[in-house]
């Protein structure tokens, strides 16, 4: 069995930092893009940065500046380290595997269960 496990979402201020961690656990043998998605309250789930297996990054306007996401292919862990944190960041965020070969096969779009991120005073 393979799975998405992120971490590190919390309550923090605005201006303040965050890093989530995505982890893939399994015998993985790859994985290719792998992305960060956020769903606020009322809204629909948004791409927030995506990275290739080679480290190319995009991320989307609200963000660009602020967050950068990477990854430890050794680890299979993805990043994002958000900065100068705005309550509308406020949201579920996500990591999402588009392609992920292992021990029993290969799986597509994988989504972790969600960290949970509330930026206010």
């Amino acid at each position: 069995q393979v799975q998405l496990v992120e971490s590190g979402g919390g309550l923090v201020q605005p201006g303040g930092s965050l890093r989530l961690s995505c982890a893939a656990s399994g015998s993985i043998f790859s994985i290719s893009a792998m992305a960060w998605y956020r769903q606020a309250p009322g809204k629909q789930r948004e791409l927030v940065a995506a990275i290739t297996s080679g480290g190319r990054t995009n991320y989307a306007d609200s963000v660009k500046g602020r967050f950068t996401i990477s990854r430890d292919n050794a680890k299979n862990t993805m990043y994002l380290q958000m900065n100068s944190l705005k309550p509308e960041d406020t949201a579920v965020y996500y990591c999402n595997v588009d392609r992920m070969v292992s021990a029993i096969g290969t799986s597509r779009d994988l989504w972790g269960q969600g960290t949970r991120v509330t930026v206010s005073s």
